[in-house]
């Protein structure tokens, strides 16, 4: 996707709105030429169009009519969000009205709706492994094990005493969790001997870990697969005891059996179930080919299965993540198979259980009512919690607090447990998110909630920054009201604004940028390389200036202006709180906290309460962030403007039941890019840009 600059989108803007509204009257065929072409010639090809650099990477005399514009449809759609959410045009440009800027974002929808329609595709989806979360949950799942693969630090909240229990609908008052970076301890669960996780797969920037795009598969990690499917099976806790199928897949048929018919019975569901879709016949014949040729040369039937189990789980088909290709240029339904996979791997982190593959068999769980219940049922199921141990943690890019230091003389308190104070205050989003899920709140309650789940140290930590009593294991937390609003949501949790922290000082771009990414789903570029950090040292600071102050210089850079103007109202805001998120009404040096603001150039507040208020009144544009998000989680893929038109439909659905997470979940299950695949073969696309 083309990068904008703040000048070249607040000229198009400004253009296009003078357009659209004299084309209408003008009725000219191509107004683009008439009323656009000559002040872009004018006024904006210097940057846009001569010279060996382009700013934005955007040449605007490539642009000869309104046609070129239609060919780029997220070009189109950064120009409607730029618009539509006050951005553009920018402070020192003049301000388009209100009733102009709404006639020309709908006629820009509208344009770009049609420009959709007409090319009927989406992301491709590229042919991915699992990660490493995925492919523990799926081989659990095929044997039905008891113990879990290998331990994952990446599982941030640990559950205790099995208090995630969907099918109630309610979150216990108490409950017990924990955390693996608490320490070694947090890594004593039920685990298969011998057998060690490969390297946990890394998070896409302002995305997840299940990207096709970071999920490619080495030869060298192709090998590690074999062993590693081989030390799963040769484990000396894979038994009887703790394999769930090893009654109808491992053990010795009766001595009068006929051994081909046993080996096809056990290995066809085996395989359909851990491909996702029927065995073919051909692969069925080479499987069972090969145990019945290591039981008639002497190999127990037992060992010989478990090599037919070892080389399904290293298989591609097993390993790999796709939709099967198709001969059209266009978006086409996807069957039935995929849509199981879809379901389980968005829901459950997992492979379809045996009701989805049943349904995709008899062809109708794409059915609108079937699919309903299906949605209903996996979100009952206790699996969900695999969903809450994976999307959450990384949507608000938790894993910062694990790697935040405060500085140690001026918060002793935050090391007083070797980390433990932070890991508490890491639990507690996570404790809310899975509330908003099980119970179907809204997802407001995401950006300002009146409940919280605290352990005796949270408590005391937001109360003065003093210590309770903790223990180094399953730590009691109980679900408080909250009265004080300056407490409640994530936005505001201490964990959030420890990690958007420095060791010295709080960091209102940081927090800035981390709201507009997390809570918006509108990350700022990345600074230019030039710009200096802020100074640091006593010596090199005016201990008598406020943080805001000294980050003013850093407004005075044309190229650093557009982005500061955006992100500095969203950081001040959140600046009464300290580097371990305590409140505070001034700095060491006396100096009041300012941390008023204007949030999207419309909404002014003073305070934090009035921030999330601002929010609050903007809740559509958050509902759309979080529904692009969780969009993007479920299809494994960053999101393009083809994905405009369902997160519109997403929200709009959603909003009378005042944005439910189950409600919006459901959205993206039933939306258009969830139901469809843009998968062609090559040699198929050569019409298609």
């Amino acid at each position: 996707m083309k990068s904008l600059t703040f000048y070249h989108l607040s000229i198009v803007l400004f253009l296009l709105g003078a357009f659209c509204a004299q084309a209408v009257v003008a009725g000219e065929v191509d107004p683009f030429q008439k009323f656009v072409q000559p002040v872009l010639q004018k006024r904006c090809v210097k940057c846009h169009g001569e010279g060996d650099e382009l700013e934005g990477d955007v040449n605007l005399l490539a642009i000869k009519n309104f046609a070129d514009v239609s060919k780029d449809p997220d070009l189109l759609s950064s120009i409607i969000d730029a618009l539509e959410q006050g951005d553009m045009p920018p402070e020192d440009e003049p301000e388009l009205k209100p009733k102009a800027r709404k006639q020309v974002v709908t006629h820009l929808k509208h344009m770009l709706h049609e420009v959709l329609q007409a090319r009927s595709t989406f992301s491709q989806s590229p042919i991915r492994r699992m990660n490493r979360f995925q492919y523990n949950n799926a081989v659990q799942d095929l044997f039905q094990l008891k113990p879990v693969v290998f331990s994952l630090p990446e599982r941030m909240l640990r559950e205790y005493k099995n208090y995630f229990q969907p099918q109630t609908g309610k979150m216990p008052a108490n409950l017990n969790a924990g955390s693996r970076p608490l320490g070694k301890s947090q890594m004593i669960e039920p685990r298969l001997a011998g057998v060690g996780p490969f390297p946990q797969d890394l998070r896409a920037e302002n995305g997840f870990d299940n990207r096709g795009d970071h999920l490619s598969l080495s030869p060298l990690l192709m090998e590690s697969f074999m062993k590693l499917s081989t030390s799963i099976v040769q484990s000396r806790d894979f038994t009887p005891k703790n394999c769930g199928i090893w009654k109808t897949f491992f053990a010795p048929p009766l001595v009068n059996d006929d051994l081909e018919n046993v080996v096809r019975q056990r290995l066809e569901p085996f395989l359909t179930h851990a491909f996702r879709r029927p065995v073919e016949e051909k692969l069925l014949n080479r499987y069972a080919s090969h145990v019945i040729a290591l039981v008639e040369a002497g190999e127990p039937f037992e060992a010989s299965m478990k090599e037919a189990a070892s080389a399904a789980i290293a298989s591609p088909r097993f390993l790999y993540l796709y939709d099967k290709s198709s001969v059209s240029d266009k978006a086409e339904a996807i069957d039935d198979y995929e849509l199981a996979s879809r379901l389980s791997f968005f829901l459950w982190g997992s492979i379809p259980d045996q009701t989805l593959l049943d349904l995709a068999a008899a062809g109708t769980l794409h059915e609108l009512e079937v699919l309903d219940q299906q949605v209903e049922r996996m979100l009952k199921d206790r699996r969900l919690k695999r969903f809450c141990d994976s999307f959450p943690s990384q949507w608000l890019q938790l894993e910062r607090i694990i790697s935040s230091v405060p500085d140690m003389e001026k918060h002793p308190k935050f090391y007083f447990f070797k980390y433990r104070v932070s890991m508490h205050m890491m639990l507690e989003p996570l404790l809310l998110f899975e509330t908003i899920l099980i119970e179907d709140r809204s997802i407001l309650e995401l950006i300002d909630s009146d409940y919280s789940y605290r352990s005796d140290l949270l408590k005391a930590w937001y109360k003065d920054g003093s210590l309770a009593k903790t223990t180094p294991t399953s730590i009691p937390f109980k679900r408080v009201q909250l009265t004080d609003r300056r407490q409640g949501g994530v936005i505001t949790n201490a964990a959030v604004l420890t990690m958007n922290s420095g060791p010295e000082r709080s960091k209102p771009i940081t927090r800035g940028a981390w709201i507009a990414s997390v809570i918006f789903n509108d990350p700022p570029e990345p600074p230019p390389a030039d710009v200096p950090p802020l100074p640091e040292g006593k010596e090199e600071v005016d201990p008598n200036m406020t943080i805001r102050e000294r980050l003013a210089a850093h407004r005075k850079r044309a190229d650093c202006a557009g982005c500061h103007e955006q992100i500095d109202p969203l950081g001040f805001a959140l600046e009464n709180y300290g580097p371990t998120g305590l409140w505070r009404d001034q700095y060491e040096n006396g100096r009041d906290v300012d941390s008023a603001g204007v949030l999207f150039r419309k909404h002014e507040f003073n305070n934090i309460i009035e921030f999330k208020d601002a929010i609050l009144i903007e809740k559509d544009r958050f509902a759309r962030g979080f529904a692009s998000h969780l969009l993007s989680f479920a299809l494994a893929r960053e999101l393009n403007a083809a994905d405009s038109p369902a997160l519109d439909q997403i929200v709009s659905e959603t909003k009378s039941d005042n944005y439910t997470l189950q409600a919006i979940i459901k959205q993206i299950v039933a939306s258009e890019p969830f139901l469809h695949k843009y998968n062609p073969e090559e040699g198929t696309t050569k019409n298609v840009k």
